[in-house]
């Protein structure tokens, strides 16, 4: 059976980037760089939109209104490789230091009153070189904490949960960029 151009099957993981959000996003090329890769990832990644509704309706049923009250969005990965920078990202308590001199980083993670209050733009993407990459876009920070575990016989892959908030005045919590057939310019 094939497909149209509508009717896409998505197969395989992708990359996960994170850059500091200075309040404005910046295009998809200038995340998509190696600088900017939070790490390679395991398991994937979940993109979750969850609405939440409030209706209204008279005793008997038969006048109704429903509103939506809130939303709520999380893009979920595990992250595969890290370094302490990348846990100075999933942490907003985390203050990192080197000593170059003895070659040692530092991350030095909890405190409240360290809280940096920092977000991230939060790139996923997926290439497809036969229907075109995908790229699912937030901004926000992890919210889920995070353990590592240290096992003799498996990697140690952190799982990131980050939480998306409104990324400009119209309140889009999630900017899903599909790449689609060109047409040529006929000017």
């Amino acid at each position: 059976m094939t497909t149209s151009k509508n009717e896409k099957i998505t197969l395989g993981s992708g990359k996960l980037y994170a850059l500091l959000y200075n309040g404005t996003l910046p295009e998809i090329e200038a995340i998509v760089v190696e600088e900017n890769r939070l790490g390679y990832i395991q398991g994937g990644a979940t993109l979750e939109y969850k609405p939440s509704f409030y209706e209204a309706k008279d005793d008997l049923g038969y006048v109704t209104k429903t509103i939506l009250t809130e939303e709520e969005a999380t893009l979920k990965s595990g992250i595969m490789t890290f370094d302490g920078g990348t846990l100075n990202k999933l942490c907003d308590t985390a203050r990192v230091s080197e000593d170059k001199t003895k070659g040692l980083k530092t991350v030095k993670i909890g405190g409240a009153g360290n809280q940096k209050q920092e977000s991230y733009v939060i790139l996923f993407h997926h290439e497809d070189k036969a229907d075109g990459d995908i790229y699912v876009m937030i901004v926000g920070n992890n919210q889920s904490g995070f353990s590592l575990s240290f096992a003799k016989d498996k990697e140690t892959v952190i799982d990131a949960e980050f939480k998306a908030r409104p990324m400009d005045e119209d309140g889009t919590l999630i900017k899903y960029i599909e790449e689609i057939e060109k047409v040529e310019d006929t000017e």
